[in-house]
């Protein structure tokens, strides 16, 4: 008699069987020749020279041969469900464009600040990898507010091959002589977010990308939580291109507000050509051997470090980047080979490039708003803000995130007329698209995709 294991196994060999037929068939001739063989012995051992009980045993075996062929379409039909089930589950994962629902499957203190979380798909289905640099875009449902938090956070890590998105969140405080709330995403993430926890998210996005098939020295300059994708770059680049120079530069206040100290160290010794510098604006005697230098990072010990030409690559509050792009362009460095991405509101800078749908003449007093696909169309007045504050007035809720024109969570199509923006917008924004979170009408018609 076959043990419970072979008799896994056949049933597992018959089930690969893709043809319905052919496995109705298989199921049927064992069945037969299982029944044959034990009515065989039955009568065997009962009376092998009466006829009826050989009778028996001949409508035995018919009868297990259908019971066979019937089992058999049973296994066809519960291995299409299966096949069906498992192709829903990658198609849906090969076309996730929208809110998709991700498990917090690890939650890590990185710093005295900085918590890192750890996300996989709750349909357990593939997730598509991304470009060292870019964010995640997640939905919060907060209690006490009246919608959904959205907020974008950079991908702080590279797996090979991705299997999880890790993001590193600085828990914001209230700022400090202001009367106004601590960070709600920020806090709501620390505090109220554990393993085992439901987050949507849409697939990760941005600009502020490192490109892994060049040569060119990369220089990774953070401060604070702009540490953050900067890890993504470092880890891509040892292990896509292992060759190349890169420099990690990081400033902190001290060893506890240092997040990613041993992931990093540990990465360094992986890779000969990553270059670190550590430098701490406040050090302990604890942190002794964990630095390489007082003060805060500049543009002087940038230009001490590297002594060749490279990419630049600059994350952190925006009075830490103003400083060190002013000093990088002093030294020579041209803007084409500077790239940022600020915590904060946008900075004051040249753009070699303009949304050809943006204009900064006269302003505009009044103009209707057709959002496209709400199917509304709205008068809007100076006085009323931003597109995006307008909408939000009369109960149209686009996408947004960090409302500073920085993320691009809230890039849309226009199809007619012109915005004007109120600052110079960060995000790289796509052609025929516009940021309504910083602009307003420049024309006295505007169409959007909203």
């Amino acid at each position: 008699m076959p043990t419970d294991k072979q008799e896994q196994e056949m049933l597992e060999n018959i089930r690969r069987i893709q043809n319905p037929i052919i496995r109705s068939a298989a199921t049927a001739s064992i069945a037969f020749s299982v029944v044959t063989i034990v009515s065989g012995v039955a009568i065997g051992l009962i009376n092998p020279k009466d006829k009826s009980a050989a009778q028996v045993g001949v409508y035995s075996s018919l009868l297990g041969t259908g019971c066979g062929a019937i089992f058999g379409l049973v296994l066809t039909s519960k291995a299409s469900q299966e096949i069906s089930v498992s192709t829903e589950v990658k198609s849906h994962s090969k076309n996730w464009q929208d809110w998709r629902n991700f498990v917090v499957v690890r939650k890590v203190k990185e710093s005295e600040e900085i918590t890192s979380f750890y996300l996989q798909p709750e349909d357990k289905g593939e997730i598509p990898n991304f470009q060292p640099g870019q964010f995640l875009t997640i939905k919060l449902d907060i209690p006490g507010q009246d919608k959904p938090v959205i907020r974008t956070y950079s991908l702080s890590d590279y797996p090979e091959p991705c299997t999880y998105y890790r993001l590193s969140i600085k828990r914001e405080p209230a700022p400090k002589g202001l009367d106004v709330p601590p960070g709600i995403a920020s806090n709501f993430m620390h505090d109220r977010i554990h393993e085992g926890s439901i987050i949507p998210a849409k697939p990760p996005n941005g600009k502020f990308v490192l490109d892994v098939q060049k040569s060119i020295p990369a220089v990774l300059i953070s401060n604070g939580v702009g540490i953050t994708p900067m890890m993504s770059m470092a880890k891509a680049v040892t292990r896509l291109h292992p060759n190349r120079p890169i420099w990690f530069i990081h400033g902190a206040r001290d060893g506890k507000f240092h997040a990613f100290y041993d992931e990093v160290t540990e990465l360094a010794q992986q890779n000969p050509h990553l270059n670190v510098h550590y430098r701490y604006s406040r050090p302990t005697p604890e942190d002794e051997g964990h630095y390489h230098s007082i003060g805060y990072v500049d543009a002087t010990l940038i230009k001490e470090l590297v002594q060749q030409e490279a990419e630049y690559f600059l994350c952190g509050s925006p009075s830490f980047m103003m400083s060190i792009m002013a000093g990088l362009k002093e030294s020579g460095v041209p803007d084409s080979r500077v790239f940022f991405e600020s915590f904060g509101k946008p900075m004051k800078v040249a753009s070699d490039s303009q949304s050809l749908t943006a204009t900064t003449g006269e302003e505009v007093q009044q103009a209707e708003i057709v959002f496209a696909k709400s199917g509304q169309t709205l008068n809007w007045q100076q006085g009323d803000g931003s597109i995006l504050e307008f909408a939000e007035a009369n109960d149209i809720n686009p996408p947004f995130s960090c409302r500073a024109g920085i993320c691009g969570t809230c890039m849309c199509k226009i199809s007619a007329g012109e915005v004007a923006y109120q600052e110079e917008p960060t995000a790289a924004i796509d052609r025929g698209s516009v940021l309504i979170c910083i602009s307003q009408p420049g024309s006295s018609r505007v169409v959007l995709d909203i």
